[in-house]
C-alpha cells in the first residue's frame, strides 16, 4: 500500500508539513517515490495566479529543447525557481540536473481566446512536451504539469531524503493545497509518470489501493476522443480522468460516487434522481472500479474530497479545524499535522460517503450516495 495525506489551508503551508506526515506512516510506503501537487500559492507566485507554470524535471540538453519550443510558441518566462542538487546524491535517489518551476506570460496571439480554448492549448503544451522528452528513450525532459496556480514535484527515493536533498522548505513553495503521496513500488521498474498525484486541467487525485477495472476504463476513456485522457503509467491516473469527465458531463462532485461506485440496482428506484442515476450507470458503466481503492483529490477551485470504493479495504481519515483541515491514510499522520483540533470530529468515510471540504475551509461535509444531488433540486 501506499500512503497519502493532504491538507487544505486559510494560510500558506510549506510542503514539509505534509513530507513530516507521510514520515510518520512510513510503515505504510517502502520509501520507493513521493509525489507532491501543490495549489493556492503563496510568496513569489501569489500575484501570479493566472500565469501557466511549469513544472519537471530537465537535462541541460532538455531544458535547451525547452526554451526552444516555448519561444516559438510565444511564452516568454515570468518567474522561475531552478532547483540544482548537489553532486552527491543521497541513496536511492537518481541524480538529476535541474527541478524547473517556471511561470510564463502568455502569447500575445492568445488575448481574447475563450478560457476553455486556452485550457485545451495549455493541455496540448504539456502533452507534447511529455513527448518531447520521450522521444527516443532520452527523457532529457520529464514535465507533470503546465497550468496556472499549480506546482508538481515527484521523485524516485524516501520523502523525507528527498524534501531535505531538493530543500523543499523554501519560501516559493509556500501553499494552502498541498495533496502528497509515499509511493510503495508495485511495480518492477519506476516511472515518475506513474507517481501520484495525477493531474489534468486543474483536477488532481491520487489514489491507495489497486484498481482491478483498470483496461475496460482506460478504454472507454481512450475512446472519448479526449487528447488528455493518455498516458496511463499508472492504474491509478484513471481516478484524475474519470473525475475530470464527470465534470466535464456537467455533474457535481456528488455524482463522481455514483460513476465510480453506482448503488446497487435495487437500491436506485429508492434514489430522488433515480432517472439520472439510471442513465448515468448505463453510460458509465465501462468507468465502475473494483478496489480496493481510497481517493483523495481537489477541484479548480481548491474543494478537497476523499472518497472509498464498496470494498473498504484502504484506510482513511478527515480531520481537523476551521481554516485547516487534512485528508490522511491514517490517523498519526492527522495527528502530525493538525495535533490541535477536535479528534472526536475525526471523520472516516465509508463506502457511500464522499467527504467534502470547501474552499471556505469551514467544515467537513458529508454526502451520502442516498442525498439528492445538489443543482438538481
Amino acid at each position: 500500500m501506499c500512503r497519502l495525506f493532504a491538507v487544505t489551508s486559510e494560510e500558506p503551508l510549506s510542503p514539509m508539513r505534509a513530507i513530516h506526515a507521510l514520515d510518520v506512516m512510513r510503515e505504510g510506503h517502502d520509501g520507493s517515490g513521493v509525489g507532491l501537487f501543490l495549489s493556492g500559492l503563496a510568496g513569489p507566485f501569489e500575484d501570479m495566479k493566472d500565469a501557466p507554470i511549469l513544472s519537471g524535471i530537465f537535462t541541460e540538453e532538455g531544458l535547451k529543447r525547452l526554451d526552444r519550443f516555448m519561444m516559438e510558441v510565444g511564452f516568454v518566462t515570468k518567474y522561475k525557481v531552478s532547483i540544482r542538487t548537489p553532486k552527491i546524491t543521497p541513496k536511492g535517489m537518481p541524480r538529476r540536473n535541474r527541478y524547473l518551476i517556471r511561470a510564463y506570460e502568455y502569447p500575445d496571439s492568445w488575448d481574447g481566446v475563450s478560457r476553455e480554448e486556452r485550457d485545451a492549448r495549455l493541455m496540448s503544451i504539456r502533452l507534447q512536451l511529455r513527448r518531447m522528452g520521450q522521444e527516443n528513450n532520452h527523457e532529457d525532459m520529464i514535465v507533470y504539469s503546465f497550468w496556472p496556480d499549480v506546482i508538481m514535484i515527484k521523485e524516485i527515493g524516501d520523502p523525507l531524503t528527498v524534501a531535505g536533498h531538493l530543500e523543499l522548505d523554501r519560501p516559493e513553495l509556500l501553499s494552502r493545497v498541498i495533496l502528497a503521496q509515499g509511493r510503495q513500488n508495485t511495480n518492477y521498474a519506476i516511472n515518475l509518470y506513474a507517481c501520484h498525484p495525477f493531474f489534468i486541467q486543474g483536477v488532481s487525485t491520487m489514489t491507495n489501493g489497486e484498481n482491478t477495472a483498470f483496461v475496460p476504463i482506460r478504454e472507454f476513456l481512450s475512446s472519448r476522443g479526449f487528447p488528455g485522457y493518455t498516458g496511463y503509467q499508472s492504474d491509478s491516473e484513471v481516478f484524475t480522468h474519470i473525475l475530470h469527465y464527470t465534470m466535464r458531463l456537467g455533474l457535481p462532485l456528488e455524482a463522481y460516487k455514483h460513476v465510480i461506485t453506482p448503488l446497487k440496482d435495487e437500491d436506485i428506484p429508492k434514489h430522488p434522481d433515480a432517472g439520472l442515476l439510471t442513465a448515468l450507470k448505463r453510460s458509465c458503466r465501462f468507468l465502475v472500479i473494483d478496489g480496493p481503492n481510497m481517493v483523495i483529490g481537489c477541484l479548480p477551485d481548491k474543494t478537497m474530497f476523499m472518497v472509498q470504493d464498496r470494498k473498504k479495504l484502504r484506510p482513511g481519515v478527515v480531520g481537523g479545524r476551521p481554516g485547516m483541515f487534512a485528508f490522511s491514510s491514517e490517523i498519526c499522520g492527522l495527528d502530525a499535522a493538525i495535533p490541535d483540533r477536535d479528534k472526536s470530529k475525526d471523520f472516516q468515510p465509508m463506502h457511500l460517503d464522499t467527504a467534502i471540504v470547501g474552499p471556505g475551509r469551514q467544515e467537513v461535509r458529508i454526502c451520502r450516495q442516498t442525498d439528492p444531488l445538489p443543482r438538481l433540486h
